[in-house]
């Protein structure tokens, strides 16, 4: 008779699963994406490195896992703001506004999964990552456009350019250094009324959506 996990046994599989992918988050929010090494990351997880390996046959498995981590963890709280909105419009800010405070709150570990310089393998497994926020942004701004709020436009090309201006601004590596609740609080505001100009909402609008978006 084959042998079948039982449900506890699995549960265990799965806690040490996402026990290797935190730790590989935390050496990553701490020292970028170089320093998720399968080493250091069963230290921090307290498992043998052979466990690891069982898991995640090279780091650019490991990275893939943590990125897809990130991806679900961060597109899922740009939904949740998002959806409490009262119209597309507000969504839109909604959804802008959380990525960018989320972002600055752990900037290090966002820099590592989105812009640090990386093997060719682990860049595409972060990809996914780039991807799912134009989506969620394109989502979004459909809505918005959909409502007569926004004005048509491409939004293939509007997207992917929203995404960039909020890497760039954010965490790139010409961002400004903010230091403090009060600016990061500004640069969040600063960019979302930046994205929400770019897409030709008029500005004494985006001015009030902005400062109606809790960040």
């Amino acid at each position: 008779m084959p042998y079948r996990r039982t449900e506890n046994v699995l549960r265990r599989l799965a806690a040490r699963h996402d026990a290797i992918v935190d730790a590989a988050g935390a050496l990553a929010a701490e020292g970028g994406i170089n320093a998720v090494q399968i080493g250091p990351v069963s230290r921090r997880a307290n498992v043998a490195t052979g466990t690891v390996y069982r898991y995640f046959p090279s780091k650019t498995d490991l990275v893939a896992a943590l990125a897809d981590a990130v991806t679900q963890r961060e597109i899922g709280a740009m939904r949740s703001a998002a959806d409490a909105a009262p119209g597309p419009l507000s969504a839109l800010a909604a959804a802008i506004a959380t990525y960018a405070s989320r972002a600055l709150a752990n900037r290090r570990l966002a820099f590592a999964l989105i812009a640090e310089p990386v093997d060719a393998g682990s860049d595409e497994a972060r990809l996914k990552f780039r991807a799912a926020l134009t989506a969620e942004l394109a989502r979004r701004l459909y809505a918005a456009i959909g409502s007569g709020n926004v004005p048509e436009q491409d939004i293939a090309v509007a997207a992917p350019a929203l995404t960039g201006a909020l890497i760039e601004g954010l965490i790139g590596p010409l961002a400004f250094e903010m230091e403090g609740a009060a600016k990061t609080h500004d640069a969040v505001q600063a960019l979302t009324l930046f994205a929400l100009r770019a897409v030709g909402v008029a500005d004494a609008r985006a001015r009030g959506l902005v400062v109606q978006v809790r960040v």
